[in-house]
C-alpha cells in the first residue's frame, strides 16, 4: 500500500523510448526499448476553474525531458535508470514525490516485462546530490 497521501495526480502511460540499458556485453552496444509509467501529485482544482495550462503541470514538458535524459543515457541498471529519472523530475519541476515505473519489454524469455516501480520524494535530494558530489581531497 502506498505511503502517499490522497490527492489529484497527472500520470503518463506507455511513456517509450531507446536507450543503453543492460549489464551483459550486448546490452551495452544496442540500444533496448524502455517504457516509463510516471505518476506525479498536482493540486487540479485551480487549473479546473481557469482551464490555464500555467495553473497545472505541463505533462508534455514532463514528457519531452524524460525522452531526452533517457535516450541519452547508458546504465546497467534498471533501478539506476529509474532513480535518476525520478530525481530529475524532482529537480525540474515542482513536485513533492514522483512514482516512476520503468520496464523493459522482453528482457527475460518467458516473461513479457521486468522492470521496477519506486518512489522518491524531495526529501532524497539532499542525499542524492552528496552522493554525486566529488570526494573531498581526493586530488593527485
Amino acid at each position: 500500500m502506498s505511503t502517499r497521501p490522497p490527492g489529484d495526480r497527472i500520470f503518463l502511460h506507455g511513456l517509450t523510448t531507446e536507450c543503453i540499458i543492460g549489464f551483459i556485453d550486448w546490452e551495452r552496444r544496442v540500444r533496448q526499448t524502455v517504457v516509463l509509467d510516471i505518476e506525479l501529485p498536482v493540486d487540479c482544482r485551480h487549473a479546473s476553474l481557469t482551464d490555464a495550462v500555467a495553473d497545472t503541470l505541463d505533462y508534455k514538458q514532463v514528457a519531452k525531458r524524460v525522452l531526452a535524459y533517457v535516450g541519452a543515457s547508458e546504465f546497467r541498471l534498471v533501478e539506476t535508470l529509474a532513480h535518476r529519472v525520478a530525481l530529475l523530475i524532482l529537480e525540474e519541476f515542482a513536485v513533492e514525490w514522483v512514482r516512476v515505473a520503468l520496464n523493459k519489454p522482453g528482457a527475460i524469455r518467458s516473461s513479457r516485462d521486468v522492470g521496477v516501480v519506486i518512489e522518491r520524494s524531495r526529501a532524497d535530494l539532499p542525499a542524492a546530490a552528496a552522493a554525486r558530489a566529488p570526494a573531498a581531497g581526493g586530488g593527485s
